[in-house]
């Protein structure tokens, strides 16, 4: 199986940057907050925890908090994955039964490198992927925030969104998680290889991003083609639109539904006519990682093509900007910051 080149050529929908910018010099440079959209139920064997890291991975971070609770790694739960080299905050949840944390537990994280801002009990325990959304706060220098047209492509980002990329981070330094996920597809994928299902989502990302670079190069990514799949705002419904008319083309530039791309594996596509002959122009461009997902037993699923940023502010102080603003899980604000800036992370 041909292991693809990188780094990949994914075109931006509002044109190249003007000049070049820079982002996360420091870790406060990126600060994260997780938004879960429920709260704790205040009783229950799980013990939630509210916490705040810096430079450093989930999975560490999941790691000293069992530590800290006298408890295994399987014993704690998070929704999501949170940069590394960044400020962040998150939940994660212990599985505390009969028994109370450990009455130093904000000493033995702060020990760790671990904030502790609150704590509560739930009966569940935290499952990846229950959370919202995440709120950003991005700190950005360079010749970018001075440039005559910074505000003005920021403003088209706020109205128009961006093409919905899974972000660098996926792949690895140079793409090292896509070219291991060839290697273990090509021999057949088994779980105790990649436990987490890292180098699969990679192998899935990389096949998505190159299906939503084409439909940034034709143009419409951010419209229905004839039997395109959607997916509604905020949600995870979807629906097929065998003859997109005015009315829906409204609803799609009005962002109250998305084109859904598919995340390759097994199972048949529901996408009909203009978007499935696409998807399968794309299969056939990449058969041999298609069919390997396909016999990993990892199921077809959708993501939408188009995110928008919401709650999007833009300060300026000098020579910096600071933007906020909130996307969806499962979204990249290298996604947002790839539309504005030149940088070789990007």
């Amino acid at each position: 199986m041909p292991v693809p080149a990188w780094p990949p050529d994914w075109p931006r929908a509002h044109g190249d940057p003007p000049v070049a910018g820079e982002y996360r010099l420091v870790p406060e440079d990126f600060v994260v907050e997780e938004w879960l959209g429920f709260a704790p139920e205040g009783e229950g064997e799980h013990l939630w925890l509210w916490l705040e890291k810096r430079d450093l991975g989930t999975p560490e971070l999941a790691r000293r908090v069992a530590r800290a609770c006298e408890v295994t790694p399987r014993d704690v739960g998070y929704a999501g994955m949170k940069d590394r080299f960044a400020v962040t905050r998150q939940w994660l949840s212990v599985h505390l039964p009969g028994r109370e944390a450990p009455t130093d537990l904000a000493e033995r994280l702060a020990a760790a490198q671990v904030t502790l801002l609150e704590q509560a009990r739930h009966p569940r325990k935290l499952k990846r992927g229950v959370h919202r959304g995440n709120r950003f706060r991005l700190r950005l220098g360079g010749s970018a925030v001075v440039h005559p047209a910074f505000a003005s492509r920021w403003e088209r980002i706020r109205e128009a969104g961006v093409p919905n990329y899974f972000g660098p981070q996926r792949f690895g330094p140079e793409g090292r998680n896509l070219q291991r996920a060839c290697g273990i597809l090509a021999r057949g994928w088994r779980k105790r290889d990649d436990r987490q299902g890292m180098l699969l989502s990679a192998a899935r990302s990389y096949l998505f991003n190159e299906l939503l670079a084409e439909r940034v190069r034709r143009g419409d990514w951010d419209r229905a083609l004839p039997g395109e799949v959607l997916m509604l705002d905020g949600t995870q419904s979807l629906f097929v639109a065998e003859a997109p008319d005015a009315e829906l083309a409204g609803r799609v530039a009005a962002g109250d539904v998305h084109p859904a791309g598919l995340l390759w594996g097994a199972g048949e596509s529901t996408a009909r006519e203009a978007a499935a002959a696409l998807e399968q122009g794309l299969g056939a461009a990449h058969a041999g990682l298609c069919a390997a997902l396909a016999e990993s037993g990892v199921r077809t699923a959708r993501r939408a093509l188009r995110v928008r940023p919401v709650a999007a502010e833009l300060r300026h102080e000098g020579e910096t900007a600071t933007l906020g603003f909130t996307l969806p899980r499962g979204a990249f604000a290298t996604a947002v910051l790839r539309e504005l800036l030149c940088h070789p992370t990007l």
